[in-house]
């Protein structure tokens, strides 16, 4: 088990944990730290630790009526690749919720989670494929 002390911890609130498990595991490199689903999972990639809480965790109970729906709030993570991640989520039938956007800083696009929580791929300008 990773230690505590070295990893940030996000809460996603999900409606299956399964789902939100296997999404995060198969198409975005996590791996189990701990499940107890359906309530509840936490999956981690490097030093992040994604806390996966399902209708009956005590996560998703506390929080607010106004305030259970998908936030603005989203998951960065960095790639080498946009342009290859891209196209191999897209050929696992994963739903993008906006086009490529470029930027100072680079380029990046945003996925949906199987609950519609928001990760951001994001390809750093300097790692940018250079062309002809």
């Amino acid at each position: 088990m990773t230690a505590a002390g070295q990893v940030a911890s996000v809460r996603y609130i999900v409606d299956d944990v399964g789902a939100a498990v296997d999404f995060y595991t198969t198409h975005l490199g996590f791996t189990v730290n701990f499940s107890a689903a359906p309530a509840f999972a936490d999956v981690v990639r490097g030093p992040l630790r994604l806390l996966l809480s399902g209708p009956a965790s005590s996560g998703a109970r506390a929080t607010p009526a106004e305030a259970a729906g998908v936030g603005r709030n989203r998951i960065h993570l960095v790639v080498d690749d946009l342009d290859a991640e891209v196209a191999r989520l897209r050929a696992a039938g994963l739903p993008f919720r906006s086009d490529v956007v470029t930027g100072p800083g680079g380029r990046q696009i945003l996925l949906a989670d199987p609950a519609g929580n928001l990760v951001e791929l994001f390809q750093a300008a300097s790692a940018a494929p250079t062309g002809p």
